[in-house]
């Protein structure tokens, strides 16, 4: 059964930084586009980082955009979000999700498996 696990949420004050991983028990991990996502209190879920199956492409949210970075080491079968200069407003819930192909509907949120998401908050 395909699991994504996401860790490294917690409560930090602005300005500082959080990395969240995204460990996966897939088999193909290394063909799968890898997306991050966030819901915020009272808001639709929104697209955040998205990275290649390769890791050869990323691609971000205007609102993070020099700020995060995300990266995978596909021997770990894992995916990192490097979250630098965090702001109150990127308080969240963060979720990453995985899909075989067309990285730009991962984008759009349409994904074939889904993690269950790990708080960040972050206090003004």
């Amino acid at each position: 059964q395909v699991q994504l696990v996401e860790s490294g949420g917690g409560l930090v004050q602005a300005g500082d930084s959080l990395r969240l991983s995204c460990a996966a028990s897939i088999r193909t991990f290394s063909l799968y586009n890898i997306g991050w996502f966030r819901r915020a209190p009272g808001k639709e879920r929104e697209f955040v980082a998205v990275v290649s199956w390769s890791g050869g492409t990323t691609d971000y949210a205007d609102s993070v955009k020099g700020r995060f970075t995300v990266s995978r080491d596909n021997a770990k079968k894992t995916v990192y979000l490097q979250m630098n200069e965090l702001k109150p407003e990127d308080t969240a819930v963060y979720y990453c999700a995985a899909r075989l192909s067309d990285r730009v509907a991962l984008k759009a949120g349409t994904a074939d498996h889904w993690g269950q998401g790990t708080q960040v908050t972050v206090s003004s």
